[in-house]
């Protein structure tokens, strides 16, 4: 069954007017789903750290200019209204929304990887986003059923796992038994990237994080030592645990240049740094920079495949979501709370809470 829309139609959103504004919550035309398309439901849209970065204009949201503009690109609800010629799902299927979108048509887009196309027509970057009670996907590929996960849990499995999840990926061949992980940051997306590693790998996991609240998390969550680099030497501590040789991975979170720095400074011989986090920062890369045949690199969201990949992980049982249900209207109380680094692993709206 296909639902026809009222073109007259509203939904509530919220809006942003300009950088580092509050968030206004007002009706706005409902999306009509055109040849392809389909509309889903938002159950609960999860607010993203690289949210925050567009939000003050220390990354500018596309296209320019943007505003006014709905943000939101971790987005699960139920399927509303298909298109014309729109197919492979049904009118109030449960889904998680890949929002990694590009042309379709390039080298990446054909071979499963489309959030690297250089069209970035992401969803809350390029289009309008998921921080509203509707959102149009551009195409049901786009989609990944999620069977009987709530859709307000599923929603953070869109970037805050499926990113780690990306970056674990690239270091799992050098964490054999015996090696070591170590984690900078245990926000949303660290304290699933633990558990993956944790979960995928025998490796043990050192965390590093600013925040006591943080760092008693990440014990929780299984990590076999955290470190306060406010207080211990990153380097120095990481080096002692193991035994002088450094971590065979290491997955930064933040970005900024002290972590950085003290990633390319704790990697092992022939590890692999990947740099997540978009605080910004850098680090020297030279011969003498770090150990003998370490290797930096990034990594870039992730694919729709492993999007399904994650899903799967979820509906298994293997990692645990901690989640933060805000009702829309609570959007301005949650950013500042994000900004204040005060939000216990993922905070996450609901529209029609």
């Amino acid at each position: 069954m296909k639902i026809k829309l009222d073109w007259k139609a509203q939904m509530k959103a919220a809006q942003l007017y300009g950088y580092k504004q509050d968030y206004v919550i007002e009706e706005v035309p409902d999306p009509i789903p055109g040849p392809g398309e389909v509309v889903v439901k938002v159950l609960g849209s999860g607010v993203c750290h690289s949210d925050l970065h567009f939000w003050d204009g220390s990354m500018a949201i596309l296209p320019l200019p943007p505003f006014p503009w709905i943000l939101g690109h971790e987005n699960a609800g139920y399927v509303h209204a298909l298109g014309p010629g729109a197919s492979g799902f049904e009118v109030g299927e449960p889904v998680a929304v890949f929002g990694g979108w590009g042309c379709g048509t390039c080298k990446f887009c054909l071979g499963g990887e489309e959030q690297l196309c250089n069209v970035m027509l992401w969803s809350g970057l390029g289009v309008p986003g998921g921080y509203a009670e509707y959102i149009k996907v551009p195409s049901t590929r786009h989609l990944v059923p999620i069977g009987g996960l709530d859709p307000v849990l599923a929603a953070p499995l869109t970037d805050a796992c499926l990113t780690p999840y990306r970056a674990v990926k690239k270091v799992l061949p050098a964490l054999v038994p015996g090696s070591t992980a170590l984690i900078f940051g245990l926000g949303g997306l660290g304290h699933l990237g633990l558990q993956l590693l944790k979960k995928l790998t025998p490796a043990k996991v050192v965390v590093v994080d600013p925040l006591e609240q943080k760092r008693e998390l990440a014990l929780e969550l299984g990590a076999d030592l955290v470190i306060d680099p406010t207080s211990k030497n990153v380097v120095l501590e990481t080096r002692q645990f193991t035994n002088g040789e450094g971590a065979e991975g290491v997955l930064d979170f933040v970005g900024s240049d002290s972590t950085m720095s003290a990633a390319m400074s704790s990697v092992a011989r022939r590890g692999k740094v990947v740099i997540v986090g978009l605080a910004g920062g850098s680090a020297p890369v030279s011969f003498y920079s770090s150990s003998p045949e370490a290797e930096v690199t990034s990594s870039y969201w992730g694919s729709r495949t492993e999007l399904a990949e994650v899903v799967a992980l979820a509906q298994s049982g293997a990692i645990e979501i901690r989640i933060e249900k805000h009702p829309l209207s609570n959007i301005n109380e949650v950013f500042a709370r994000l900004q204040r680094g005060e939000i216990d692993g993922r905070a996450v709206l609901m529209p029609y809470e």
